[in-house]
C-alpha cells in the first residue's frame, strides 16, 4: 500500500505543475483557452433522464480514482460497478490538467476528475454538461460546502459532482519550529528558518502569495486570491521573489517532499495533511500542520460528463457509484484525501480518517481558496480586468528564472 500511495501522489502532484521546458509549447493554446473564459458559457443540453446502460464507460482520471486491482490487489471499486451496472471502464490516466482539458477536446471521452484549475477551461470551452445532480441520489448527502462553488458551477448551475479534496496546510518540524500561526513564517524576508522553507512547485501556488497579501496588504484590495488585476498579480509575483531567497527547495514530487523533511532540509513550508502523515508513521520525525489565520489554499475534484458522451447512462451511474458512501471511503483512504461524502465517515477502515482530513468540518472548509483556474473575468465579480492562467504561468517562469 505504501508504495502504491507513493505512486498516486507524485501523479497527484503532478496535476499542478507545469514543466518550464513545455510552456513555451502551450503557452498558445493556454493562452486560447483562458481566453474564452470571458464569453458566456456555451448552451449544452443537460440530461432530463436516463436509459439503460450503454456497456462502456471512457474515463480521464487522476491516478487513484479509477482503481481495478491491477496495482493493490484488495483496491479495486471498478469491477464491482461493472458488475452492478454493466458498463465496462477504460481509464486513461491524465498527469496535469493542461493534458486533461486536451484530451477532453477530442471527444473520446465520457467523464473526467476535474482539478478546480481545469475545470473552468472545459465549462467555458463546452468540453462538459451541466450535471442533473437529480439523476445521482448520493448527491444529496455531499458536504454542503463542496456544492456551487466557482471552480464546479457556473451562475447556480452545476457541472459536475465533488469527490475529494483538501487543504495546502502550513507543515512544520514542531522538535525544531514554533508553532507558526501565520504565513508570515514562510513569507517573511527576515526568516529565521532561511534555507529551510519548502514551497510547491506550480504556477497555482501564486494564489497563497495572493491571500497573505489579502491579510497584509489590504490597500491592494484583493478579495479572491484567484482573481488578481495586473497589479495584484505583480505585488504576489513580488512577494514570491522575495521568499525565493528563503527557498531550500520547491517540490512538485511527493516522495521528495517526505524525504527533505525527514532528512531535516526542510523544516517547515506549504504541504498536504498526507505528507505530514507519512512522515509520522514513519517516525523519523515529527511534523505539524496548520491552517493558520490567514487561511489556506486547496484543491477540490469533481466529476464532470463530456457534452460528447456517448455512454450518458453510464457516466452518471459511475458519479453516484464512486460517491457513495463505501466507495468514496475507500478512493479517499487509498488516495489521501477529506472524502465528499458525508456517509463515507461511518465507512472508513481508520474511524478516525475523518476527524484528520477534517472530512465533515464546514468551518475548516470555510478558511480554504480552492484552486480555481484563473480568468480574465475576475472570479470577484470585478469585471473582465483580471489576469489569466497563462500571465500566471508567464510570472511564475520569473519567479523561478
Amino acid at each position: 500500500m505504501a508504495k502504491n500511495l507513493g505512486e498516486v501522489m507524485r501523479m497527484r502532484s503532478k496535476k499542478h505543475v507545469v514543466i518550464v521546458g513545455a510552456l513555451a509549447a502551450l503557452g498558445l493554446a493556454v493562452a486560447s483557452a483562458t481566453s474564452t473564459m470571458a464569453a458566456s458559457v456555451p448552451n449544452v443540453a443537460m440530461a432530463k433522464s436516463l436509459g439503460k446502460g450503454e456497456g462502456a464507460l471512457n474515463l480521464i482520471v487522476w491516478a487513484g480514482y479509477a482503481e481495478n486491482g491491477s496495482n493493490d490487489k484488495t483496491v479495486d471499486w471498478v469491477n464491482p460497478f461493472t458488475k452492478a451496472t454493466g458498463c465496462k471502464v477504460n481509464a486513461k490516466t491524465a498527469g496535469t490538467s493542461d493534458e486533461m482539458v486536451s484530451l477532453m477536446k477530442t471527444g473520446g471521452y465520457d467523464g473526467v476528475s476535474a482539478s478546480g484549475d481545469g475545470s473552468l477551461r472545459m465549462i467555458y470551452g463546452g468540453q462538459v454538461a451541466p450535471v442533473n445532480t437529480a439523476l445521482v441520489p448520493n448527491y444529496k448527502t455531499i458536504s454542503p460546502f463542496l456544492k456551487n462553488q466557482k471552480w464546479n458551477s457556473v451562475n447556480g448551475t452545476m457541472y459536475g459532482v465533488p469527490h475529494g479534496w483538501g487543504a495546502n496546510v502550513l507543515a512544520y518540524n514542531s522538535a525544531k519550529v514554533k508553532t507558526p500561526s501565520s504565513w508570515s513564517a514562510v513569507f517573511d524576508a527576515n526568516s529565521p528558518y532561511k534555507g529551510k522553507i519548502t514551497a510547491y512547485d506550480s504556477p497555482i501556488y501564486i494564489a497563497d502569495a495572493a491571500m497573505y497579501l489579502m491579510s497584509t496588504q489590504p490597500k491592494l484590495g484583493i478579495k479572491n486570491p484567484y482573481a488578481l488585476d495586473k497589479t495584484q498579480l505583480d505585488a504576489a509575483t513580488a512577494l514570491l521573489k522575495v521568499q525565493k531567497k528563503n527557498i531550500g527547495e520547491y517540490w512538485s514530487d511527493y516522495t521528495k517532499s517526505v524525504q527533505s523533511f525527514e532528512s531535516s532540509n526542510t523544516l517547515l513550508g506549504s504541504s498536504w495533511q498526507v505528507i505530514a502523515n507519512t512522515i509520522n508513521g514513519g517516525g523519523k520525525v515529527k511534523i505539524s500542520s496548520t491552517v493558520p489565520k490567514e487561511g489556506a489554499t486547496g484543491w477540490s475534484d469533481t466529476w464532470m460528463i463530456s457534452s460528447k458522451a456517448k455512454h450518458p447512462s453510464c457516466m452518471y451511474q459511475w458519479m453516484n457509484w464512486i460517491t457513495s458512501p463505501t466507495v468514496n471511503a475507500q478512493v479517499a483512504e487509498y488516495f489521501g484525501e477529506a472524502p465528499s461524502q458525508t456517509l463515507s465517515c461511518t465507512k472508513t477502515a481508520d474511524k478516525n480518517f475523518c476527524s484528520t482530513y477534517h472530512a465533515t468540518d464546514a468551518a475548516y472548509a470555510k478558511k480554504i481558496w480552492y484552486w480555481t483556474t484563473p480568468t480574465v473575468d475576475c472570479l470577484d465579480g470585478r469585471g473582465k480586468i483580471c489576469t489569466d492562467y497563462a500571465a500566471w504561468t508567464q510570472a511564475w517562469t520569473s519567479v523561478k528564472g
